[in-house]
């Protein structure tokens, strides 16, 4: 019986950035005009954010806290700008009033890539205790919310909720659970 050795072109490094969870959530932003993003730097987040800073295309800073990169995102979206904060499950424990008092009253489609911690293997306790009332405040603050474990799942996901948020002009988190991410990883 003979072998047939099937010839497939190699990849290019567009092909492989979008086979990654970062890839795929920088093509999308970039698909759908979201082009501001502020963010609180965050190991797991760090692909992402060093693939945005990389492309001309974002505009791409850190912030000292997430309430002051809501308030950009704010301004921005007054001026007709589309943009999306990238944070960690910690960092969104201290949104509860601007999101209450910006975001939902003045309808800006806040867009919220959220790395979960506190989750599969977490260390800190503070963390887990985070991340269990994550999910509880954006449910009393009546925000869509979705966890993404799955890549298959992930451009779907984050597409529609981008067009979503614009659309109905209401925040959305796009939790991005460490099945997805891999998750911190903890030095022995």
């Amino acid at each position: 019986m003979a072998i047939v050795e099937q010839h497939t072109p190699p990849l290019t490094s567009h092909d492989t950035a979008e086979r990654t969870w970062h890839g795929i959530v920088l093509q999308t932003l970039k698909r759908n005009d979201v082009g501001l993003i502020p963010y609180v730097p965050d190991r797991v987040l760090t692909p992402l954010i060093r693939n945005l800073h990389a492309d001309p295309f974002f505009t791409t800073f850190a912030t000292a806290r997430e309430e002051e990169a809501v308030g950009i995102l704010a301004g921005a979206w007054m001026g007709g700008r589309r943009g999306a904060l990238l944070m960690q499950t910690s960092g969104f424990a201290t949104l509860a009033n601007v999101l209450a008092s910006l975001a939902v009253p003045y309808q800006i489609p806040l867009i919220m890539f959220v790395s979960e911690r506190g989750t599969l293997g977490e260390f800190n306790y503070g963390q887990a205790l985070v991340c269990r009332t994550m999910r509880p405040v954006l449910d009393s603050l009546a925000l869509e919310h979705h966890t993404i474990t799955r890549l298959d799942e992930l451009e779907f996901t984050v597409d529609r909720s981008i067009k979503q948020a614009v659309t109905t002009q209401a925040p959305v988190a796009l939790i991005l659970n460490p099945l997805l991410t891999g998750g911190k990883t903890f030095d022995k």
